[in-house]
Formats: structure tokens, C-alpha cells, sequence
């Protein structure tokens, strides 16, 4: 079942509506900061590139569905954005990514040094936005949500740890079940579960269950994180805004490499993982990496991949109800459930 036309519109305004709110916030906590030209520029330049504001909107629809109000959630999405693009300016330096959102990434713009330093502020912007929660939400929420911000930091780096060293050790005897261990971890705490966990206890004050929250996060997060990979395979740079088969090029192990190493036999596996996956980014070409691309069409690892996303998004439309037990009929509610069918139908 596709999504509807007019339930795409509704989704497509609702974020650009709260996206462009949680931009406001950032330029104003970043308004008069110095050095412009070799700092402040460099941290904004991502969150004004265009992206989707997938995370904030997913906290300040959720604060909404739940009874609160948007300016209430506001700083906490603002800092959400901010760290998803501090981890996009460090994520682009450890997998030496040349283009982000259409454009080359900050450390090719900038240079190595300029844009870890960018990054690094990131993170610390975002703690100042929030410990504004306090005069806002009160001493014991504002607390509260520092924690769980924490928490989420946490699980992030341990992912991005666990990626890192899957691509440095050559690990590859992994199962599915490794995959979406790596992805709830990396993708799906700060992308989907903390955004809602934060909505929620800000909307609801601190009255909602947040497991619930954490079940459809989870479901949701690895649909999202699963289309991603299969958009760098098949979509185009121009639309996608990212280097076409850049997870290739870097080693990334997903669904499909998964599979695929599963399917082959001895000879094929071990030019793989010796010919390909065993040298450095820099020597694999465009022309091996559409091979490991073809070899992915023919042994079935892109359908193996697009079916258990199918998988995935049942899951997440069985787990919305529960989790938005509490929440009123609302345009946030309807948002928020058509997200589960946008995470596997988006283009970008």
C-alpha cells in the first residue's frame, strides 16, 4: 500500500513547517557568535542545506500530538538538529565522504581541521541550547531531558564504534540480526527514538510510557536507515545528495553486503572480501564497486533487502497504536503514523 497524495503533501508540509521553525531557533543561539567566517558559517551550513528535518519534526509533532506545545519542545528539537549534523560533519571525515546534500561535504569545503572543529562546536552548541530548558520546562523536565540526551549520545557512539571497527577488522561473518543491533544503535536512537521520547515526556509531561515510543522508534529508525542504504545503491547523486555507492566505496557493512556474502560461493566471496573489501577506499573504482553492485542485483540481496524492509514497516504500523494510545485524534497523529510509509517511499 502506497502512500496517498494527499497524505505525501501533508507529510512534505508538516516537516518544511516545523523545519523551518527549529532553523529559526538555530540562527537565533548562533546569531553574533564568533569567528563568523572559520566557525559560526561552517555550523550552519549543513542544517541550510536542505535537508529534511526528519528528527525534529518527529520530536515537536510528537510533543504536539501528546498536548503540548511546540515552543515548549522547540530548543530540545533545535539541539536534536544540531547534533544530527555535528555527526554528519564527523561521520563525513571517518568515511571520507566527498558530497553531502548535494554539495561537497563541510571537510572538503573547508579542509580537515576547520571541520572537525565545526563539528566538535556542534555538540557543544547543542548542550548550551539545551541547558536553556531550565528557564523553559523548569529545573527537574530540563534535567530530564538532559538524560536522555545522554543516553542517546551513548548509543549513538557506541554504533558508530561498532561500524567503525566492523570496516577496520574486516569483520563480515554477520547475520541480519548484527545489522539491525548496528542500526538501532547508530540510526535508530538518535534519529527516531529519542525525538519521540523527547516529545513525548515534554507533551505529555513525563505522563506517557516511553517504551512503547522505543518499539515503534525502533521499527521506524531501521525502515528509515534501510531505505538510506538502498538509496545509495540505486538512487541518483542529484536527488539522493550523496555520493551514488559511496557505502560501497567505504566499506559500509549493510543488508545487502550482508546478504550477498551469504550467497556467494568460496571463489567469488573471497575476491569480495580480498579484491575489493580488503583494500583501501582509494583504490576501489567506480567499475568494482558496480560490479559488487550487479553481483547484489543477481544473487537477490536488493530484493532480500526491499522485502525485509516490507518486514519492518508492518512491524512499525503495528507498533503506532500502541505507542499513541494516549494521544488524541490530531493532524500530529496523522503525521506522524504517515511517516512509517515516508521512510520507505522517500526519494531524498
Amino acid at each position: 500500500m502506497t502512500t496517498s497524495a494527499t497524505s505525501t503533501t501533508h507529510v512534505a508540509e508538516t516537516l518544511r513547517e516545523l523545519g523551518i521553525q527549529t532553523l529559526a531557533v538555530l540562527r537565533e543561539h548562533l546569531d553574533g557568535s564568533r569567528p563568523q567566517s572559520w566557525l559560526t558559517d561552517l555550523i550552519i551550513d549543513y542544517p541550510t542545506r536542505g535537508g529534511k528535518a526528519v528528527r525534529p519534526a518527529l520530536c515537536l509533532a510528537t510533543c504536539r500530538a501528546f498536548g503540548g506545545r511546540v515552543e515548549e519542545a522547540l530548543p530540545s528539537a533545535a539541539a536534536i538538529e544540531l547534533l544530527h549534523n555535528a555527526f554528519l560533519v564527523h561521520d563525513d571525515i571517518e568515511d571520507e565522504s566527498l558530497v553531502r546534500r548535494g554539495k561537497p561535504t563541510l571537510h572538503e569545503l573547508a579542509g580537515l581541521p576547520l571541520a572537525l572543529n565545526a563539528g566538535d562546536a556542534m555538540l557543544i552548541e547543542a548542550m548550551a541550547i539545551l541547558r536553556g530548558n531550565r528557564a523553559l520546562l523548569g529545573s527537574r523536565m530540563a534535567d530530564r531531558v538532559l538524560r536522555e540526551f545522554e543516553q542517546m549520545l551513548r548509543h549513538t557512539v557506541q554504533g558508530q564504534a561498532i561500524e567503525l571497527g566492523w570496516r577496520r577488522d574486516h569483520v563480515v561473518d554477520l547475520e541480519a540480526d548484527d545489522y539491525v543491533d548496528l542500526i538501532m544503535r547508530k540510526t535508530c536512537w538518535y534519529t527516531t527514538i529519542h525525538p519521540l521520547r523527547i516529545g513525548a515526556l515534554i507533551g505529555g509531561w513525563n505522563r506517557i510510557p516511553l517504551e512503547p515510543l522505543v518499539r515503534f522508534g525502533t521499527y521506524l529508525g531501521a525502515a528509515f536507515q534501510i531505505q538510506d542504504d538502498l538509496l545509495n545503491l540505486l538512487g541518483d547523486e542529484e536527488t539522493y545528495g550523496k555520493e551514488i555507492l559511496g557505502d560501497l566505496y567505504e566499506g559500509k557493512y549493510t543488508l545487502m553486503l550482508a546478504h550477498l556474502l551469504k550467497e556467494l560461493d568460496r571463489p567469488e566471496r573471497s575476491e569480495l572480501l580480498d579484491g575489493f573489501l580488503g583494500i583501501p577506499r582509494e583504490q576501489r573504482t567506480e567499475t568494482d564497486a558496480r560490479h559488487v553492485l550487479d553481483l547484489m542485483h543477481r544473487h537477490g540481496s536488493i530484493a532480500f533487502a526491499r522485502n525485509f524492509a516490507e518486514g519492518i514497516k508492518a512491524a512499525a504500523i503495528h507498533a503506532f497504536e500502541p505507542a499513541f494510545a494516549a494521544a488524541p485524534p490530531s493532524p500530529d497523529r496523522v503525521f506522524l503514523r504517515d511517516m512509517v510509509d515516508f521512510m520507505l517511499e522517500r526519494q531524498l
